[in-house]
């Protein structure tokens, strides 16, 4: 009997033991070429609901200011992402679900599937029966993500960096747990009305050469938990708990034997 519980306790600590590679991200990494930025940089479409800020500016400052929805607001925004989820739909356009935006005068504007760049030359181009030679800037202002799973701080985030990787939006969720699964990262994305599900594995660096090492504004990042995790959150909680059982038994068959 002591052997039996002996052998199981043995056997409880290797099945936990997790390897390096099984932990250590970018295995690798300095024998592989990275590819340039601009090569695997997707491109940015604006979406139905995302929001955007139109800031339109000319030479008499005072001609713009019926068509800008909240005058001299981009100064109220500050640092932090999610801050005034309030203010941000007041101060911005909503694309609805047609794609439009409608702005004062002009009317609608269909936005969607556009860069931020293409949306300014469309809208300055309507612009020109009311202003002369009128500055367009449009910036996207819920550029959000969703974290999910095994990471520190699941959550959505706000972020106002159009450029936001992979590895930064971990880091901001304060990275893996050690009982999330590195090799198996969900991306579920959405691109024109369609969902795409891609999935990453962290210990690889080859991933670092794909459009997923970007993240895209409504994208979600779900981290798996690995098979410990999954296995220990049976009735028994943790391998703390199993060996604490399997030191109760084993004292149990000692103080039996030992009569």
């Amino acid at each position: 009997m002591k052997k039996i519980i002996v052998l199981l306790v043995c056997a409880v600590l290797i099945s936990s033991c997790a390897s390096k590679k099984d932990i250590i991200y970018y295995q690798g990494i300095d024998e592989m070429n990275l590819e340039n930025l601009t090569e695997i940089q997707p491109e940015f479409e604006i979406q139905v609901n995302d929001v955007l800020q139109v800031s339109i500016k000319t030479l008499n400052p005072d001609s713009a200011i019926p068509f800008n929805k909240m005058a001299g607001g981009g100064g109220m925004m500050g640092g932090g992402g999610g801050a005034f989820p309030g203010l941000i739909q007041l101060m911005g356009y909503l694309v609805d679900k047609n794609g439009d935006i409608e702005l004062p005068f002009v009317g609608k504007v269909k936005v969607s599937g556009l860069s931020l760049q293409e949306s300014e030359e469309l809208i300055k181009s309507k612009l020109l029966s009311y202003l002369k030679d009128p500055y367009v800037s449009v910036r996207l202002l819920n550029y959000k993500y969703t974290v999910q799973g095994e990471v520190t701080v699941p959550g959505t985030y706000e972020t106002f960096d159009p450029n936001l990787t992979l590895i930064q939006a971990l880091g901001n969720a304060g990275d893996l747990r050690i009982n999330g699964e590195r090799h198996n990262i969900l991306v579920i994305r959405t691109l024109n009305n369609e969902r795409i599900v891609k999935r990453i594995d962290l210990t690889d660096p080859n991933w670092m050469n794909s459009p997923f090492y970007f993240i895209k504004q409504n994208d979600v990042i779900y981290v798996q938990p690995n098979k410990p995790r999954v296995t220990s959150s049976g009735y028994i909680g943790n391998v703390g708990t199993l060996l604490s059982v399997a030191s109760i038994l084993l004292s149990t068959v000692v103080l039996i034997t030992s009569r």
